[in-house]
């Protein structure tokens, strides 16, 4: 299988293993939308429009969950919180079974491909 190339912010942490607990990295999110992204970013391939970087943190977020407002107005923002993880369901573990290329890359001076 041909490899392929997304952004990721150079201070992300790594992707954990597989069912180990999120720890924020968003390579799962920039490689493509869960299905509630589909429905968010109305696409079913390339990032995630929810996808969120939260620079003090160092970490990516789920927009509907951090900012549920700005993603489901019409839902009271406690609400339209608690659904956005049921519907990803947060608190699951890793799901992506992408494998992550780094340290080449950056010997080359290219930024990661995640």
């Amino acid at each position: 299988m041909q490899g392929r190339r997304i952004l990721i912010a150079a201070s992300a942490p790594p992707k954990p293993a597989q069912g180990a607990a999120c720890n924020g990295c968003g390579v799962c999110c920039a490689a493509e939308p869960c299905p509630l992204g589909v429905w968010i970013s109305r696409r079913r391939h390339g990032a995630c429009a929810a996808l969120l970087w939260v620079e003090h943190e160092s970490r990516y977020r789920c927009g509907v969950i951090a900012e549920p407002g700005r993603h489901l107005p019409w839902l009271p923002a406690a609400w339209a919180g608690l659904l956005a993880r049921r519907w990803i369901a947060a608190g699951a573990g890793c799901d992506a079974s992408l494998e992550v290329e780094a340290a080449a890359n950056q010997k080359a001076g290219v930024p990661p491909a995640r």
